[in-house]
């Protein structure tokens, strides 16, 4: 039984505004309190509906809560009927959203009725100094919303202004080692952005046949040999452009066909643009899931038996999850096999400087990966074993003193430092970095 009957009726009425019901004289004392009650809660929705009479006793108890609830009813109603009938409309909608969004927006419904709840209760008025930049800022990322939903996406986006703000102070400070900045994911809470744009799945992972296709055991002799102090595959062409995965959990295709771009040049002397769609697509019987998450060693199994993947060009990126396209007469990368690296950053950091791109997972879920700038990201709070962000490491070098990786992300140039983040090295494995590294041999 549905917990709430459907809305009817014109303007901005919900629940707490239909309760102009009587109750039978058979219910007796109870039925005429719920009455009274009704009543009471009446007068907190609807001017037109006339509140109800109400005692010089209760007049001299209203407190500021109750005034601001009353000035802040219509928008209360508002937003309960937004939240609640968009909910309906998700649960028993068939449309072909993926099970991954439709938690991520039940996650946000309820969000929205605490929040919105919350907002009206408090009297809550936005920051009238950041009229401006709100109005820019969704100019700049081409954001629209509804009336309502709007004003939940800009309690979201303020908040993300006081944290980028605080941070930064705190920066300024010597407390942290990088610094945040507003970008397009500015009206997503943590717990959406995580759901809608870390697809790595480390479970699966987990279970993989790493001791089978370690690394080789040959260049064990040189472990204590020096390494470059500096290394940088995007200025010896190894390294296409920054792509944008959009609001598709696929940062393991783009990982995955980061390493193997590079692969290929360094074997046939050609950067050629790889189709991430091709493996969204086309790898779903290597238990992939598309936009739902994956694997980048389940991506090579099946470019490895599938005998290629396409190109960008003649497989385009879409960021949906589609039926397989792929051109067999069309192919422009093979491989023979893939590779896993040794879990430590002295194993990684030796790959990255012989072999070249390295793909790797790390964790992302922390707000100050969702807002990184600039600088050495260290990140206390980071969980080596719950990564959920696949990404690629095309060097390393040192600033300030300390050690870095040169991490390419699939969040657009818009992101980060261009789309780059210098990830913290020598750090305990920070992040999990090393813990997931795997490459493919061309």
């Amino acid at each position: 039984m549905e917990p709430f009957p459907p809305l009817k009726g014109k303007g901005p009425r919900c629940r707490l505004c239909k309760f102009k019901r009587t109750y039978p004289d058979h219910l007796g004392s109870e039925g005429a309190a719920k009455s009274a009650r009704d009543k009471r809660r009446a007068g907190l929705c609807d001017r037109r509906q006339g509140p109800a009479k109400k005692t010089q006793q209760h007049r001299k108890e209203k407190s500021d809560v109750a005034i601001g609830l009353r000035g802040g009813s219509r928008r209360l109603c508002v937003y309960i009927k937004w939240v609640y009938t968009r909910c309906l409309m998700e649960l028993h909608s068939e449309s072909k959203i993926t099970p991954r969004l439709s938690i991520m927006k039940f996650s946000l419904f309820l969000g929205c009725v605490v929040l919105s709840i919350l907002a009206a209760a408090s009297g809550h008025t936005f920051d009238s100094t950041l009229d401006e930049d709100w109005k820019n800022w969704k100019s700049q990322h081409e954001k629209q919303y509804t009336e309502e939903e709007e004003t939940y996406r800009r309690l979201v986006w303020e908040d993300s202004m006081r944290y980028i703000e605080q941070h930064n102070l705190e920066h300024s400070m010597g407390k942290h080692t990088f610094t945040v900045g507003m970008n397009q994911f500015g009206d997503l809470t943590t717990e959406e952005f995580n759901k809608l744009m870390n697809g790595f799945l480390p479970a699966e992972a987990d279970n993989s046949t790493e001791v089978a296709v370690e690394e080789d055991n040959e260049d064990d002799e040189s472990n204590d040999v020096e390494m470059d102090a500096i290394v940088d595959w995007r200025t010896k062409g190894y390294v296409t452009p920054v792509k944008n995965q959009g609001q598709c959990g696929s940062c393991w295709a783009f990982s995955a066909n980061g390493a193997l771009e590079g692969q290929w040049y360094k074997t046939k002397g050609q950067l050629v643009h790889l189709s991430e769609q091709n493996l969204v697509d086309c790898s779903r019987d290597y238990n992939n899931e598309g936009c739902n998450g994956g694997w980048m060693d389940q991506a090579y199994r099946y470019v490895l038996r599938n005998n290629g993947v396409n190109s960008a060009a003649t497989y385009p990126y879409t960021g949906r999850d589609e039926s397989c396209k792929f051109q067999s007469n069309e192919f422009v990368a093979t491989i023979s096999g893939y590779r896993y690296i040794v879990r430590n950053e002295f194993d990684l950091k030796r790959a990255v400087e012989t072999v070249g791109p390295i793909a790797v997972a790390i964790d992302a879920g922390q707000q100050s990966f969702q807002y990184y700038k600039t600088g050495v990201y260290y990140e206390q709070n980071c969980e080596k074993w719950r990564v959920n962000h696949a990404v690629l490491v095309v060097g390393y070098g040192t600033e300030g003193g300390l050690n870095y990786w040169i991490v390419k992300n699939s969040w657009g140039t818009g992101w980060g430092d261009q789309g780059y983040i210098k990830m913290a090295k020598d750090k305990e494995n920070n992040c999990g970095i090393a813990n997931y590294a795997i490459y493919p041999i061309v």
